[in-house]
Formats: structure tokens, C-alpha cells, sequence
């Protein structure tokens, strides 16, 4: 059986403004293996993309624990989780984040520049990456000259770069027509696959949780498997 890359034990969130307090969920356990794609599904404001941002390292959490390869995320400081991060996590979003100041391949090449790679051992892997997500003729344009589904190839590039063990998208084809949709997340599953990466996605579009290996539903507070 695959290995335990990233999980979440006894996972709790509340968020309180002045005398409100609002419980998001809590003593939620997860697990994501090795080498495999899951989808977390659920109602808007639900709390999906609240545990995906926990098991990121982007929010801490009320009570429980997160660890990444052994790690536990949050006994670390914060420069030293933004390197675990770095090195072990890809993220892709539904507005796909990208640098407008920057090419796709430059881009592309910022989580080796900020890992320390130099811009030649960044740029290799990075124009790689492009030609397997079909641009590397656009590997000089900025985003503002792409198309929304080529924006987000190059997102689903850059969280790849740096051959992470799991990538955390969160609506990642939200954005774009049904069409490239499909198209731009059937490649994802296919890299995902190529580069032996696992896959956490959450998504309100039961079509793409389908075409994962396994569906959790997070409905009034705890997940539950999804029925297809």
C-alpha cells in the first residue's frame, strides 16, 4: 500500500469576529497517499476549501494537526513551513495567480528560483514543463497575452516544477467553459500520473470529482465518501 504523504488528524476550525464564532468543522481526519488523486466535494461555504488551505499550510488550524512527510506543519516557523511547502506542494488555483509582470516560462521557473535553483538549472525543467502542457510556443508570452485555459496550463506547470509529492488545487478549472475544462484537468490527471504526484482537488463539479481515484463529500461539518 502507498505511503502516507499528507494527513490531517483531528482537524478543527473556528472563526470568531468580535462575539461571533463560527464553526467551520471540526475532529476531521484525512489521509492522502502516494501516488493518488482525490476529490473533496461539498456545498458552497462548506468548509472545503478551508481544510485544503489547513492541510497547505496556509491557515492553522483551531486543534489537530497536519503532517507532510512526516513533519508536522505547524511545530515549524513560518520560514521553514514556506520551505516544506516549497518543496514537497504544488497549488493550483481557480484564478490561476500567475506573475503579469512575468512570462509563462518565467513563471514557471519561480518556485526552483525561489527553492534556490539558479535561472539555468530553473529553466530546463520549467520549458520541459510548458511542452508537456502544449505551450512551449508561448513559453514568452505574459498572461495577460494567454488564453484563460493556457493560464492555466501554465499554472498546472508551475505547481509541477518542482516534482512535488502532492498537489492541493482548489477549483483549479472553476473559471473556464465546460469544454476546456475537462481538457485542461484531464491533463492535469495525466502529468499527475507521469510524474508520480498525488492529487487533491477540491471542486464543486461532480463530473471531475468522477474522475478520481477516490471522492470524499464534506457536508454539515464531517466528510463522508461520496457516493458516485
Amino acid at each position: 500500500m502507498n505511503k502516507i504523504i499528507l494527513s490531517g488528524m483531528g482537524l478543527a476550525k473556528t472563526y470568531r469576529e468580535g462575539a461571533l464564532v463560527t464553526p467551520v468543522f471540526s475532529g476531521l481526519d484525512i489521509q492522502i497517499r502516494a501516488g493518488e488523486s482525490l476529490a473533496i466535494v461539498g456545498a458552497s461555504g462548506s468548509g472545503k476549501s478551508t481544510l485544503l488551505h489547513l492541510l497547505a499550510g496556509l491557515d492553522s488550524p483551531t486543534q489537530g494537526c497536519v503532517e507532510l512527510l512526516g513533519h508536522d506543519l505547524y511545530s515549524h516557523s513560518e520560514s521553514e513551513m514556506g520551505r516544506l511547502r516549497n518543496q514537497h506542494l504544488g497549488f493550483i488555483y481557480q484564478f490561476h495567480h500567475l506573475l503579469p509582470e512575468f512570462t509563462a516560462l518565467e513563471n514557471v521557473m519561480m518556485p526552483l528560483l525561489i527553492a534556490g535553483k539558479s535561472i539555468r538549472q530553473a529553466s530546463e525543467p520549467a520549458k520541459q514543463l510548458l511542452d508537456e502542457v502544449g505551450l512551449s510556443h508561448r513559453i514568452g508570452h505574459k498572461p495577460g497575452e494567454l488564453s484563460g485555459g493556457e493560464r492555466q496550463r501554465v499554472a498546472v506547470a508551475r505547481a509541477l516544477v518542482n516534482k512535488p509529492a502532492c498537489v492541493l488545487a482548489d477549483e483549479p478549472t472553476g473559471n473556464l467553459d465546460e469544454k476546456t475544462a475537462d481538457d485542461v484537468f484531464d491533463l492535469l490527471l495525466r502529468l499527475k500520473s507521469q510524474h508520480d504526484t498525488a492529487l487533491v482537488i477540491v471542486t464543486h463539479d461532480h463530473h471531475l470529482a468522477d474522475k478520481c481515484g477516490h471522492a470524499l463529500e464534506l457536508f454539515q461539518g464531517q466528510l463522508r465518501d461520496r457516493q458516485r
